[in-house]
C-alpha cells in the first residue's frame, strides 16, 4: 500500500433507492476497494449519512469525492484523514458458554478489552465491544485462540468530524438563505 492513506468519506444525501449503487460504482470504476461502509439516518430530517473508508492516495480521493458530489441526490461529500474525525466500530462475538465457562482466561480477556457480556444462555454468550478497529480485531484473535468463538460480526466505521460544526449544516443553511433571498427578489 505504497503512498496510500486510509480515508473516511462522509456523504450526505437524500434517501432515494439506487443511490448507494451509484456511490459504490464510483469506487468500482477506479478499482478502489471499500474497506467499510455504514449508511444511516443523520441528525437532519430526510438526510442520510454514508460513512465509507478506503485506502487510496490524496489525488484519487479528491476525484472520487468530486464524482460522488455530482450525483443528483447527493447533498455534500467530504473526505477526512483519521486525525480529522472521531470514529468507532462495534463488534459482536458469539462464544460457546460451556467453553467460555471452562476457561477463566476468557473472562480476563473480556475485561482487559473493556468488552461486555450482553447475553448468556446455556449454549452461547454474546460479547459486545465498541472501539477502534485494531482492538476489535485483537479481541477476536484472543478469543479465537481460546477456541470459544462461534460467530463474529463487526460494523463499518461510524464517524463524526472533530470540528465544532457539521459542514452539511452550513451548506444547507446557505442554500436555504439563498432560496429565501431569491424569493424576496422575486417579490420586489
Amino acid at each position: 500500500m505504497d503512498n496510500k492513506t486510509l480515508y473516511t468519506i462522509i456523504v450526505h444525501s437524500e434517501n432515494f433507492a439506487g443511490l448507494l449503487n451509484q456511490v459504490t460504482a464510483v469506487f468500482t470504476r477506479r478499482q478502489i476497494n471499500i474497506e467499510s461502509l455504514n449508511v444511516s439516518a443523520s441528525s437532519i430530517k430526510g438526510v442520510h449519512k454514508y460513512t465509507i473508508t478506503a485506502w487510496t492516495d490524496k489525488d484519487t480521493i479528491e476525484k472520487v469525492v468530486k464524482q460522488i458530489e455530482k450525483k443528483i441526490d447527493v447533498i455534500q461529500a467530504h473526505y477526512f484523514t483519521e486525525d480529522e474525525i472521531y470514529f468507532h466500530e462495534i463488534a459482536l462475538y458469539k462464544v460457546s458458554t460451556p467453553a467460555f465457562q471452562e476457561n477463566p482466561e476468557a473472562s480476563r480477556v473480556i475485561r482487559r478489552y473493556n468488552a461486555r457480556i450482553v447475553e448468556v444462555n446455556p449454549v452461547f454468550s454474546i460479547v459486545e465491544k465498541n472501539g477502534m478497529s485494531e482492538d476489535i480485531t485483537s479481541l477476536y484473535e484472543e478469543l479465537r485462540s481460546l477456541d470459544c468463538v462461534l460467530q463474529f460480526v463487526r460494523s463499518g466505521r461510524v464517524a463524526i468530524t472533530t470540528s465544532c460544526f457539521e459542514r452539511v449544516n452550513e451548506f444547507l443553511d446557505a442554500r436555504e438563505n439563498k432560496y429565501i433571498e431569491s424569493k424576496n427578489i422575486d417579490h420586489e
